[in-house]
């Protein structure tokens, strides 16, 4: 009997569980991912499976909250500056596969049967691709900080601006247009108007309005707020015609340069994690099995066809941005499916007269087969000469000790470990290179698997309990993201980084480290040391000079911290005056040691910039360029 006429809504949140809990284990177990296992549980309990549930859509609407909450903790890690630094990608690569992808799947519509209007359509909704069902993949792999991962969000954030200029050529298009030309402006009008209220809100009244609830030290509070601030701005684009998704990503920008944005995704993540597994679960829900017994040949033709034409558009725009043909490949097979955003244009388009209601079927079967073929896609790219290495052999961290915790075991977590390991200190390594994890095991290390970019495995790795945080990673992102999480998470430990360049490690001392060393600034030093004694200076002297340097450097930082990168210029040694011919070229040793080692040089400092430095065997380190390790 249905749960409708047996437990009523209990029952129903009983069937929703027991669905969940029952299948996305299973779907995980057998390599296929919780997406999979999501959509086939919804088929199950859904009105063309046991029926224990006979409106999908209903549940539908309120399960793409999952979707808006997931793009309001995305938004959390975008801050202005890098969402900024992601502008090319959004309008250069993003727009130029929506229209690559949209204009190939016209032609195919027209040539498929349909008129032009109802081809347009057809196409553009199945160009929207499923934030959540990327999202979701791209997370469990642990790929949505990485480069790639982040074009792929960036489009994901395109076409979600695009919604709305098609909903708009969905009307223009409608039979009816003509009586109603004189309101076509007011929709947009209204989008910017909650854009611009969300901002206003957002840069003005957040962080004030959450200072003022921790203040009140009541938990449950910080929580209602932060749902209000997610559900309020989703329903404010919603009211503006925009998408809700795209209200919550904004509300998360505005607040991830705030001090409580880690505790407002400890806050919505559980609810996240439930409601985008409802919202997987009401999809399967939707897919009408008995049309698709009519329609089969129909529906799987136009999957086949628009999944290869969407896939092979993507693969080709990824090429021409100059993506490589590994990373063009897995895009690809992860976002050849249609999206939920189809469903909404659809809808639109039988509004508008465009379509009918079997065609509309008809393509929202068509959507919903290519999402739930998707992690079958994605599962598949494992088989192809270009697969993720096997992590066969490799222990990932899990509640690891040590006094001491080294994140990425390079040249330079080599090194460090040596001096620990030689006092008998005990060191937990973690890193994500298993080729590198593979090689130190023979060397007789024991280094674990693990991002240290996520909360999850800083805690799996003992952070919370370390003496000391070496962050040894080669990644000038990855360095900010986990010098972020530890300041946050783990205050009682010292953090000791690797930083880039000279730049790099001014923004670390702005965020607080406890030490940063330049990870090419000492290994120069000794070089500069030796080719000193290379032309005849002495141990004495060459030590001498050295130690000038490193205490000059050291000045010279101080004053850029307060001051940039072009404070404490006059400190560098310049080449830019040339000695003349009646200038003997080698130091006098006893007037350097009288002056301190100093007065020399600094005679021949130019007040300028300098062209080129003598305390580095790289580029100059001016305020015009940023080498990568410049003086440094």
């Amino acid at each position: 009997m249905a749960a409708e006429t047996t437990g009523g809504d209990l029952g129903h949140v009983v069937a929703l569980l027991t669905a969940a809990v029952i299948a996305v284990p299973l779907f995980k177990k057998l390599g296929l991912g919780s997406v999979l296992g999501y959509l086939a549980a919804g088929v199950a309990i859904g009105p063309f499976g046991l029926r224990l549930f006979t409106d999908g859509q209903s549940i539908l609407h309120v399960a793409e909250l999952g979707v808006v909450m997931l793009l309001f903790i995305i938004g959390l890690e975008m801050m202005p500056s890098r969402l900024w630094g992601l502008r090319k990608q959004i309008f250069g690569l993003g727009l130029a596969q929506v229209a690559a992808a949209g204009a190939i799947l016209t032609v195919a519509g027209i040539y498929y049967g349909f008129t032009p209007a109802v081809a347009f359509v057809a196409a553009m909704g199945f160009v929207m691709t499923s934030t959540a069902v990327v999202l979701q993949v791209i997370e469990e792999r642990g790929e949505t900080s990485t480069p790639a991962g982040q074009k792929i969000v960036s489009i994901l954030l395109l076409e979600d601006l695009a919604i709305v200029p098609l909903l708009a050529v969905v009307a223009f298009l409608s039979p009816t247009i003509q009586s109603e030309a004189g309101l076509r402006w007011q929709p947009i009008a209204l989008a910017l108007g909650s854009v611009a209220i969300l901002i206003v809100a957002g840069r003005f009244l957040l962080n004030p309005l959450f200072r003022l609830l921790a203040s009140v030290r009541a938990r449950e509070i910080m929580t209602a707020a932060a749902l209000l601030v997610v559900l309020g701005s989703a329903l404010l684009m919603q009211v503006g015609g925009l998408s809700a998704a795209m209200g919550a990503f904004l509300a998360g920008v505005l607040l991830s340069e705030s001090s409580f944005r880690h505790q407002l995704e400890a806050d919505v993540e559980p609810f996240r994690g439930l409601l985008l597994g409802l919202f997987f679960l009401s999809v399967g829900m939707t897919l009408d099995l008995s049309l698709m017994a009519r329609e089969w040949r129909t529906i799987l033709a136009s999957v086949a066809v628009y999944m290869t034409l969407k896939a092979l558009a993507i693969w080709l725009v990824a090429v021409v941005f100059r993506s490589s043909a590994n990373e063009a490949t897995h895009r690809a097979a992860l976002m050849a499916q249609g999206g939920e955003f189809a469903f909404v244009l659809y809808a639109a388009g039988v509004q508008a007269g465009i379509l009918d209601g079997p065609t509309n079927a008809a393509l929202s079967a068509t959507v919903i087969l290519s999402m739930a073929l998707t992690p079958l896609l994605v599962l598949g790219l494992r088989y192809l000469p270009t697969k993720a290495a096997s992590m066969d052999g490799i222990d990932e961290a899990d509640d690891l000790k040590g006094t001491v915790l080294i994140i990425g075991f390079g040249r330079v977590g080599q090194v460090m470990s040596q001096l620990l390991l030689a006092r008998g200190v005990d060191v937990a390594i973690i890193d994500t290179d298993t080729e590198m994890i593979r090689s130190a095991e023979e060397f007789g290390f024991k280094v674990y698997y693990g991002d240290g970019t996520r909360l999850d495995v800083l805690h799996a790795s003992g952070a919370a309990s370390a003496r000391a945080i070496g962050i040894c990673v080669d990644k000038k992102d990855a360095t900010d993201k986990i010098v972020e999480l530890a300041k946050a998470e783990f205050p009682n430990a010292q953090l000791l980084v690797r930083s880039f360049d000279r730049e790099h490690a001014l923004e670390l001392i702005k965020q607080g480290v406890d030490l940063q060393m330049r990870e090419t600034f000492e290994s120069a030093l000794v070089l500069g040391g030796m080719a000193l004694k290379a032309v005849g200076a002495s141990e004495a002297e060459a030590a001498e000079i050295v130690e000038d340097i490193r205490r000059r450097d050291a000045e010279r930082f101080k004053l850029e911290v307060v001051g940039g990168l072009s404070a404490g210029v006059k400190l560098l040694h310049s080449n830019r005056m040339k000695p003349t011919p009646l200038t003997p070229p080698k130091r006098n040793v006893a007037a350097a040691s009288a002056a301190g080692a100093t007065a020399p040089a600094e005679a021949a400092t130019s007040p300028s910039p300098p062209a080129a430095t003598a305390t580095s065997t790289a580029a100059p380190d001016s305020p015009q360029t940023q080498p990568a390790d410049a003086s440094s």
